[in-house]
């Protein structure tokens, strides 16, 4: 049954969601372990990124090879261990403002044995990127969809040159690309998101792709 005491970006979106014509070849790799967790969350229509998008991930990391990674919405720690998975070497960052996925998390990484090479955080995301220090090589956003452009002049600061910013769900079920009309009761959420893939495909610090992955993936390189 569905918990609606979250908020968008606590909900489960994948009945909703674009589905891209490249989908049915872009199926994750992933180890068994991890399958269940997303198989558990996806029973509990918790949101956790699907199919197409964490392949991106994957793919993508394993180019990038990150050291340092930071996270912004860490849900139940899917993604999060995705990440760890394919990056043996790294440390991850995460960010949570809800407790109870917060705490499951937790339990989660520590179960995969990654908790040692996590640092994960319960809190408003805003509030906690203030208090971080040092940089980061690699940022995954996807959280509070509407606060992307609020974060971005913080997380640009925390990126290091030729770090990788990607963002999901930017295009929103087609309503950035006029695929879909947008609900009058979403149309600020549209606006926010809008304003965002807006400043990272025009900022001269950033160099920007928008990829029709999923539902929307913006892939932004420091310069």
């Amino acid at each position: 049954m569905k918990n609606d005491n979250f908020n968008y970006a606590h909900n489960d979106t994948s009945s909703g969601e674009r589905k891209t014509p490249t989908a049915i070849f872009n199926i994750p790799s992933v180890s068994d372990k991890v399958r269940a967790l997303r198989a558990g969350a996806f029973s509990r229509r918790i949101p956790v990124a699907d199919d197409e998008t964490l392949n991106f991930l994957i793919t993508l990391l394993s180019a990038v090879r990150p050291k340092n990674i930071l996270e912004l919405g860490t849900a139940v720690g899917v993604s999060g261990a995705v990440m760890l998975g394919v990056c043996p070497e790294a440390r991850l960052t995460t960010i949570e403002r809800d407790e109870n996925f917060y705490a499951e998390a937790l339990a989660n990484f520590s179960a995969l044995k990654m908790d040692e090479r996590v640092t994960a955080v319960c809190g408003d995301a805003g509030e906690v990127l203030e208090t971080l220090g040092g940089e980061f090589d690699f940022i995954f956003l996807d959280c509070a969809k509407a606060q992307y452009i609020k974060y971005l002049p913080r997380l640009k600061k925390l990126l290091k040159k030729g770090g990788v910013l990607l963002a999901d769900d930017v295009l929103l079920y087609g309503w950035i690309t006029g695929e879909e009309e947008v609900p009058k009761k979403r149309k600020m959420l549209a606006r926010h998101v809008k304003e965002f893939v807006d400043a990272v495909t025009n900022d001269k610090e950033l160099t920007t792709t928008i990829l029709n992955t999923g539902d929307g993936l913006s892939l932004s390189v420091k310069l």
